[in-house]
């Protein structure tokens, strides 16, 4: 599939930027111009300008191939946002090459399996889970894109369930970026949000390196001059070692 991209250009190592589920290319605009090299950014299938397809992980990696090979991405640095974040882990075990991958906050659903939370009773996990999914079915009335069928996949699918198990596979250098910080949710689902950010520190696995942030998961939009300087700070480190 021949996917929607912009490329901001640049020189130097090339970058493929991976927004978040429901998102577009245009999250990248006021970061992509301050990454060191020559940044693409994408519009996922069934997302964006891009066509609508059915969602298959490898079908995604296999667009995303195509993509960098349309724009001539020499083994790209491959930078993701949110669900992006799962992917870029996806592309790195697809491509034990890849110089850097780095997921921006994407990890695991925020109604994960229950025993992905950690410090708080299971009738609490329960509960919690229970409002926080009436929020996101209501929410997801509102949604035309991506499509009914592209989101009732990801729900259910286990690398965004969880890509934990993903990562720890992963050979390449592999960032994971983590917001400390809970979007705006009702206060009675601050604990669950808590316990799920606890569960990920006690079980990430030792091969992801991980840096904390002082952020929303929508650090891309919030804090782009950050986080630009973590991915370039991370990837120089790694190939000028």
């Amino acid at each position: 599939m021949k996917l929607a991209a912009t490329d901001f250009g640049g020189d130097g190592r090339p970058f493929l930027l991976l927004h978040g589920l429901g998102g577009d290319r245009s999250a990248w605009e006021a970061l992509a111009p301050q990454l060191d090299g020559r940044a693409v950014a994408v519009d996922l299938r069934g997302h964006g300008e891009s066509p609508d397809g059915p969602w298959d992980w490898e079908a995604v990696l296999d667009d995303l191939d195509d993509t960098a090979v349309h724009f001539g991405l020499d083994n790209p640095v491959v930078v993701g946002h949110s669900l992006g974040g799962v992917i870029a882990g996806l592309w790195a075990l697809r491509h034990p090459s890849c110089p850097a991958a780095i997921s921006l906050d994407g990890h695991r659903s925020a109604t994960t399996h229950p025993s992905n939370y950690a410090g708080l009773s299971e009738e609490d996990v329960t509960r919690g889970l229970a409002e926080l999914n009436a929020i996101f079915d209501a929410q997801l009335e509102t949604v035309t894109r991506p499509s009914r069928e592209i989101l009732s996949v990801l729900r259910t699918s286990p690398e965004l369930l969880d890509a934990l198990p993903v990562f720890a596979k992963v050979t390449a250098p592999f960032l994971l970026v983590l917001a400390t910080r809970n979007l705006p949710v009702p206060p009675a689902l601050v604990p669950l949000f808590d316990a799920h950010r606890a569960g990920l520190r006690r079980d990430l696995p030792p091969n992801v390196e991980v840096r904390e942030i002082d952020a929303t998961h929508g650090m891309v939009a919030g804090q782009p001059a950050e986080i630009a300087a973590i991915v370039n700070h991370f990837v120089s480190s790694r190939l000028n070692a």
